[in-house]
């Protein structure tokens, strides 16, 4: 695609990286080799789907050379390290690791590196054993590279079926869409992850409260599932709608803000909070269908 620029503001510029200090990739831990990088390189992909503006694109794939150093045959046989650290393996980095090398394929004429990567990725990630029998994804592996039991998170549900698209997109894998495809429809019909038709987090109660990030969660699976509905013929979209109508009708107040909480109840000792996390959340929500 040729390069344009339609108002955004430029990529970093590599003659600035002299005066700016190391790339965040190399910085620390948590930074562009951990999550928060992932995900900041998805955001640059998606800036580039707007502007075709190739700076963005090169932002991305830098992020995601980075994080291809923390894949370790060595340990389980593959994926790659939470961060530098190397002291776990979970289902959130594999996840954006897997749609992330997907995306660059889809994006870069000619390719056929992040496309063995997505691919080798995918293949590790799904037979890895996260995915528990229920088609649920656990948090991650044991020390022994065994599920670890911890807790289905409707997040790393989401970037598992997202990882799955791109891998179909890129690929043409008919599995991988039919593993995406699986993974949704547990999710929506497990008391794990939905209550009376409700994406619900397990801390997502009248008795709890979630904390910042996992607010968030939900708004992450509900990008993913849209993405899934958009290449299925719209199979989720009737649960998409009663996401969509419980929002506006049950978790919206006056100043239309949205609630942690997409049935509504409130409680005095934990109320359903509203924050720009919460917002954000419902807003994925809102727009899956579209």
């Amino acid at each position: 695609m040729p390069e344009t620029f339609t108002g955004a503001t430029d990529a970093p510029k590599d003659r600035n990286r002299e005066e700016q200090g190391p790339p965040p990739w190399q910085q620390g831990p948590d930074l562009c080799g951990g999550r928060g990088g992932r995900v900041a390189a998805l955001a640059w992909i998606d800036a580039y789907d707007l502007t075709h503006n190739a700076g963005y694109l090169n932002e991305a794939a830098a992020i995601a050379d980075y994080v291809s150093t923390l894949w370790d045959s060595s340990s389980c046989g593959g994926g790659v390290w939470s961060d530098r650290q190397r002291v776990y393996k979970n289902a959130v980095a594999n996840g954006l690791y897997v749609r992330l090398t997907a995306a660059l394929h889809n994006r870069i004429a000619g390719d056929t590196t992040w496309l063995g990567r997505a691919n080798s990725a995918w293949n590790w990630f799904v037979a890895s054993g996260m995915i528990n029998s229920s088609g649920l994804v656990n948090d991650g592996l044991t020390s022994s590279c065994a599920n670890n039991g911890g807790t289905v998170w409707s997040y790393n549900q989401g970037l598992a079926i997202g990882a799955g698209v791109e891998v179909w997109r890129a690929a043409g894998s008919g599995a991988a869409l039919a593993e995406a495809r699986r993974l949704a429809d547990s999710a929506i019909s497990s008391p794990a992850l939905t209550s009376g038709g409700l994406l619900t987090e397990s801390c997502d109660s009248v008795t709890a409260t979630c904390d910042d990030n996992q607010k968030q969660f939900r708004g992450i699976f509900m990008r993913y599932l849209g993405d899934l509905n958009g290449v299925t013929g719209g199979a989720y979209s009737t649960f998409i709608a009663t996401q969509a109508t419980a929002l506006w009708a049950s978790d919206r107040d006056s100043l239309n803000r949205f609630g942690e909480r997409w049935s509504g109840p409130d409680s005095g000792s934990y109320p359903n909070i509203r924050d720009w996390r919460t917002q954000a959340s419902a807003l994925e929500a809102l727009l899956a269908g579209y």
